[in-house]
């Protein structure tokens, strides 16, 4: 995924749109000579994996999306429809200027790591309808690092699926390669719904499932439920959604186990 790990991370925000992130996979394809693939993405990893489907059809032949439903192109620009209040911003918003969510989030790699993951996790205080989310809204005063740090449990020991191995690990990979790469990507969620204008209303359309953890705050964002409820409207061959009873955010790690059985036999139907 660009700008992860030791992948390249152009600094030009407009490098990172999904345009540019689908045809990285379609290069991967052609890099290990396959002429199809079934793709799987998580998080922002999911979009690109939907995308991929929606766009290259001849290319894919199912798709996988972990805990963000696929989400037809709206009528209005992304960036005005992000909830706020007097106090607080949507995270996606705070993300957008240049500089300043990496200087917050570089300040302490591993405490924004370990935050980021514990405060996500199915393990994590819920709302009250059940919905862990102690990070879509970021206090206009103190940043996103305050917010997760003062709200995520510090379990000890950790849960069974984090260990200090991986915190480190990814911590290391920060370090070395910085948020900027990452956060491009929310830089261009305006600059890709201009240019997916020409699939307003478009369908995927080829074989897919969608897995989410009960506990995830993206089941939290507005909409989210009603949209899942419906996808197969803009997913016609959806085959199944599953929705993991007590599972946060990192559905793959924490669930494991299921995530795989619910792919494999996905992949085996058909």
């Amino acid at each position: 995924m660009r700008g992860y790990g030791q992948t390249d991370s152009p600094q030009a925000i407009d490098q990172f749109t999904l345009l540019h992130l689908v045809g990285d996979v379609i290069g991967l394809l052609d890099a290990l000579g396959a002429e199809t693939a079934a793709i799987a993405g998580h998080d922002w990893g999911a979009p690109v994996a939907w995308h991929a489907a929606l766009l290259r059809p001849d290319r894919f032949r199912a798709v996988i999306g972990l805990s963000v439903p696929y989400r037809p192109r709206g009528l209005v620009r992304p960036s005005t429809a992000m909830p706020h209040t007097d106090d607080a911003i949507f995270y996606q918003q705070y993300f957008q200027s240049p500089g300043v969510a990496e200087a917050d989030l570089e300040h302490d790699v591993r405490a924004s790591i370990r935050s980021v993951l514990l405060s996500l996790g199915g393990e994590a205080p819920a709302r009250s309808d059940g919905v862990v989310d102690n990070f879509s809204m970021v206090p206009r005063e103190g940043g996103l690092l305050r917010r997760i740090m003062r709200d995520a449990r510090d379990p000890s020991p950790l849960p069974g699926w984090l260990t200090d191995a991986d915190i480190d690990f990814y911590a290391d990979e920060l370090r070395r390669a910085g948020f900027r790469g990452g956060l491009n990507w929310y830089r261009n969620i305006d600059r890709n719904w201009e240019l997916l204008s020409p699939f307003t209303g478009a369908c995927v359309t080829i074989p897919a499932l969608y897995v989410a953890g009960e506990r995830d705050l993206v089941l939290g964002f507005p909409g989210a439920r009603d949209l899942i409820a419906n996808l197969s409207k803009f997913v016609p061959q959806l085959r199944k959604t599953k929705i993991l009873a007590d599972c946060g955010h990192w559905t793959q790690q924490e669930r494991p186990r299921e995530v795989n059985d619910e792919m494999i036999a996905f992949l085996q139907s058909w």
